[in-house]
């Protein structure tokens, strides 16, 4: 099966978790890491309701199923609520991206 050149987008709707809502109600957006061969950048910025939003586009095609696992992990993990994370992916690792999206929380967290 070829696969098309250019990136591949995923997209991810998370429930928030009602007993326990990790997220400021107001906050700037944050920009950790950056784009570039073997990395990443994480933003996330306020959204409108109380889901986690995560979209990922990244270079490595095909690894679906990795994203989906890292990213379940990071959202039992940190349960962020009303946020829309935004990965920018260039290759990184599974645990260079949850690095950077732990860092992107603690900044987060250092905001109030």
């Amino acid at each position: 099966m070829a696969m098309t050149p250019g990136l591949e987008t995923l997209e991810f709707d998370l429930p928030s978790d009602h007993g326990r809502l990790a997220t400021p109600p107001h906050f700037a957006p944050v920009l950790v890491g950056v784009v570039g061969s073997g990395n990443l950048e994480v933003m996330i910025e306020p959204a409108q309701g109380t889901a986690c939003k995560v979209t990922v586009e990244t270079s490595a095609r095909g690894f679906s199923p990795i994203w989906t696992a890292v990213v379940h992990d990071f959202h039992a993990r940190h349960r962020l609520a009303g946020v829309q994370v935004f990965i920018h992916d260039m290759g990184a690792t599974p645990a260079v991206v949850s690095l950077r999206l732990d860092q992107a929380v603690a900044e987060l967290k250092e905001q109030h």
